[in-house]
């Protein structure tokens, strides 16, 4: 059977403010994944509607620019004023202003400023919902987009913990709840951040909640704030 492709990637250069920049690929940094994943992440699985409805912060102010050497051409070597701007490769009809308001949403929902609950991927294949005809066997997606989306629900599912079968009664349960090394010492707002990007995946109300994991999360922070105090 003949593989269904992606359509090729093209790249963008998004117009943005510096400091919306900069905090944007801190992000994907943190997230051990490079700025098109993160962005990708959010426009395919993200309903296009709710996207649309999310604040564009713009393009860069008047006196918001950078200094950069020009690498290549006439003027090689030359420090040149330009734009702040991201780059990322993305499939193509997307434009500057959705592309900017994913990735505001992005780090909404990182900071726990926002939360949404993801029904469908914007193609409306969804690797594990999907049934065969008798809809009794989940069936995968074949080909590129498979892969595709099977690596973008991994961000997903990496930010997932082993429940702990006695729940959280030590700090060193807490910390493995919340992602850390059992014996790191976060501070307190490392900890405040990790919790509610944590929320945003395993609350109840998502698309991909549990009430035992949000339970014990809510131990967790419980538990290190009575230790802090």
């Amino acid at each position: 059977m003949e593989q269904e492709r992606l359509p090729p990637k093209r790249s963008y250069t998004i117009p943005c403010a510096r400091r919306f920049r900069d905090a944007f690929q801190a992000l994907a940094r943190r997230r051990g994944v490079n700025v098109a994943d993160l962005a990708r992440s959010v426009l395919l699985l993200v309903p296009r509607a709710v996207i649309e409805a999310f604040p564009d912060p713009g393009g860069p102010a008047k006196d918001d620019r950078e200094t950069v050497i020009v690498r290549s051409g006439p003027a090689k070597g030359r420090p040149w004023r330009r734009k702040p701007r991201i780059q990322v490769r993305l499939g193509p009809g997307y434009s500057d202003s959705l592309v900017r308001s994913a990735m505001a949403l992005a780090l909404a929902l990182s900071e726990g400023e926002a939360r949404i609950r993801v029904e469908d991927g914007s193609s409306g294949r969804d690797a594990d919902d999907a049934v065969d005809e008798a809809g009794t066997r989940p069936r995968r997606p074949d080909g590129e987009i498979g892969k595709e989306f099977g690596r973008l629900r991994a961000l997903v599912s990496a930010l997932s913990f082993d429940p702990l079968p006695e729940g959280v009664r030590t700090r060193a349960d807490a910390l493995h709840v919340l992602g850390f090394a059992p014996e790191s010492v976060p501070g307190a707002q490392e900890v405040r951040t990790r919790f509610r990007l944590l929320a945003t995946v395993h609350h109840p109300d998502g698309r991909y909640g549990s009430h035992l994991r949000m339970s014990q999360l809510n131990a967790a922070m419980g538990l290190l704030r009575a230790r802090a105090a």
